[in-house]
């Protein structure tokens, strides 16, 4: 009699250990399939939330980083199946995080120069640019020459202040840099400074939202543009070239463009 009553109780606790671990695997499984998406790479994007329309926060809609380069990093990363992680830092500050390895690359409308040729990597051209020099219209100023003798502003670690600091070497002006943008607009406005030197989207931005403002273009002998920017050797730029490309032949970027850059007066 006991031994039937124990082999009884035998089969009884190896059903429940059964069930049991029939119970843990489908959880398992059932997690796996749940977060599939959670198992893609995820890179660390650094951005300059500074620079609308290629990245700002609209603090009217709420905190979250928007803008053409937002869009960007994620039409690519769709491309090649990995998820983006936005960090937004000061802009002259991207570059030394890359070097760092804090971040994976940068979206940050960053063009190449010299200097920074030396250090990180830039893909293929994503957008053609062109720098303007924004005063206020009572300025009196409508030419470069026009700067003699008056304070140029522009953002530190820029492709503008270097722009600014060349022309002071032909025309006698004082070039001063701010680390964000709206700065350098507040010091334009409030008159500190008498122009700004800034690209023209960004300018166009802003102008038609201070009528007070007004712009003209600064010859430069080669064209500027916007490309994304790697550690040096990464792996990741052959990847973000072929897909740039794909994206401009799509007509994918020209969207991006029409979205960001058409800017209605307020």
């Amino acid at each position: 009699m006991k031994n039937k009553l124990f082999m009884l109780m035998l089969v009884l606790i190896i059903a429940v250990l059964a069930a049991c671990g029939t119970k843990s695997d489908n959880e398992k499984s059932s997690g796996s399939e749940g977060t599939s998406t959670e198992d893609k790479e995820v890179l660390v994007m650094g951005t300059s939330a500074d620079y609308p329309p290629f990245e700002f926060v609209d603090t009217a809609k709420g905190e979250e980083i928007i803008g053409f380069d937002i869009d960007l990093a994620n039409l690519i990363a769709e491309k090649l199946d990995f998820e983006v992680k936005v960090e937004n830092i000061d802009f002259n500050g991207l570059i030394p995080a890359i070097q760092a390895g804090k971040v994976d690359f940068v979206l940050a409308g960053m063009s190449p120069n010299p200097e920074r040729d030396k250090v990180v990597d830039f893909s293929e051209p994503y957008n053609e640019t062109q720098q303007m020099v924004v005063t206020k219209k009572d300025s009196g100023i409508k030419t470069v020459e026009d700067l003699a003798g008056k304070t140029v502003g522009a953002q530190v670690s820029s492709i503008q202040e270097d722009l600014a600091k060349e022309v002071a070497k032909t025309v006698d002006l004082k070039v001063e840099s701010r680390n964000l943008i709206p700065e350098v607009v507040q010091e334009l406005m409030t008159k500190r400074f008498d122009a700004a030197i800034i690209e023209d989207i960004v300018a166009e931005n802003y102008v038609k939202r201070n009528p007070d403002l007004t712009y003209f273009p600064v010859v430069v002998d080669d064209i500027d543009y916007k490309a994304a920017v790697f550690p040096e050797g990464s792996e990741l730029k052959a990847k973000f070239d072929q897909a740039i490309k794909e994206l401009i032949d799509s007509g994918k970027i020209e969207e991006l463009r029409q979205k960001w850059f058409v800017v209605e007066a307020e």
